[in-house]
């Protein structure tokens, strides 16, 4: 039966608290707490125990608030994006072991970029890791004047000032599913692009260059999608009004693809007897067992790895001269595509 907390009033534990019920001096349970030499280890034992029996926790975030620095890193991430969850739950493990938090901040339809940002300046956090951002690079150069900024996910052309970029070869990846898909003899690949999303522009011109390559020129078609699953079952659903669909298609991400899954599942289009996916990002719904997504696979952890180690460097005050980190991806083959049937061929 857990204790009850030693706190009269209901309130969270303190170290007095603890002093209180293991009889010792609130500096004692300090230094048992920092985990500094000053106490046997009968006492540190002790105290140990009555912590854990009360519920005490250290406030850790107090405790670096206090000091002069605060040793957060502030991340941006896009609330429904899977890609982006991915990044964090990387982001956590690479920056933990060199002794640093993360704060998060989410930007959904009703809470901006701008929003999501000043929210971490304002805890203090001492280099922003932004995912995806959309913002302006001038905004982005402001910002790198106030913490060191590592962008995630986005290019940028120049980069600004002050600012690390850490990208995949989105170009790289769209080619690698192209040239895999006319491997398997397809010659109708549909791109159902990300419009303005970042990454967007890479990867149509990858699907382009690979076309182009493979003498399918005339076979080349981009049409308007997005971030989500509706803007790739608004795309599949166009697709079924043509009377001769495309035998594959190139989504511009994994939620993306799923929509136009859905589409052709519930339209009698067989996957990938009739229709080729391929999707991109990898996300953990790609790998779901009923979605089996061929997929681009961007290297999460390597990703998160260089952007917490960027805003390090930065505030570690080491030299960075190579400010842009672009990371091959890799194709990911699984159930959603096949060699095109012989009627289909053309």
């Amino acid at each position: 039966m857990p204790a009850t907390p030693a706190a009269p009033d209901g309130k969270r534990p303190t170290l007095a608290h603890v002093a209180t019920r293991a009889g010792v001096s609130v500096a004692l349970v300090s230094i048992v707490m920092r985990g500094a030499k000053g106490a046997s280890d009968a006492t540190r034992e002790r105290v140990l125990k009555v912590a854990e029996e009360i519920g005490y926790r250290p406030d850790t975030r107090a405790r670096l608030l206090r000091s002069s620095r605060s040793r957060l890193l502030g991340v941006q991430f896009g609330l429904r994006h899977p890609f982006h969850t991915d990044l964090v739950e990387d982001i956590y493990a690479a920056a933990e072991p060199a002794g640093y938090q993360i704060a998060l901040s989410a930007v959904a339809p009703a809470r901006g970029e701008r929003q999501a940002v000043e929210a971490l300046l304002a805890d203090r956090c001492e280099a922003l890791i932004l995912l995806g951002p959309q913002a302006p690079a001038a905004r982005l150069a402001d910002l790198a004047t106030q913490v060191p900024v590592v962008s995630v996910a986005r290019r940028l052309q120049p980069v600004p000032p002050g600012v690390d970029v850490v990208r995949s070869a989105d170009d790289k990846g769209a080619r690698q599913a192209v040239e895999y898909l006319v491997t398997l003899g397809h010659r109708a690949i549909v791109h159902i692009d990300g419009g303005r999303a970042p990454g967007a522009a890479d990867r149509r011109r990858g699907y382009r260059t690979a076309m182009h390559r493979h003498g399918l020129a005339d076979h080349i078609r981009v049409l308007p999608g997005g971030l989500t699953e509706e803007d790739g079952a608004q795309a599949a659903r166009t697709l079924l009004t043509e009377p001769t669909p495309p035998s594959a298609v190139l989504a511009f991400n994994d939620r993306c693809a799923t929509g136009v899954l859905d589409v052709l599942l519930r339209a009698g289009v067989t996957v990938p007897d009739e229709v080729s996916v391929v999707g991109f990002d990898d996300t953990r719904l790609a790998r779901l067992a009923h979605i089996d997504l061929t997929t681009v696979a961007q290297d999460i952890p390597r990703l998160a790895e260089l952007a917490v180690g960027r805003a390090i460097a930065r505030l570690d005050g080491q030299a960075t001269p190579d400010r842009e980190n672009v990371i091959p991806p890799h194709l990911v083959i699984r159930g959603t595509t096949a060699p095109p049937s012989t009627d289909r061929t053309r």
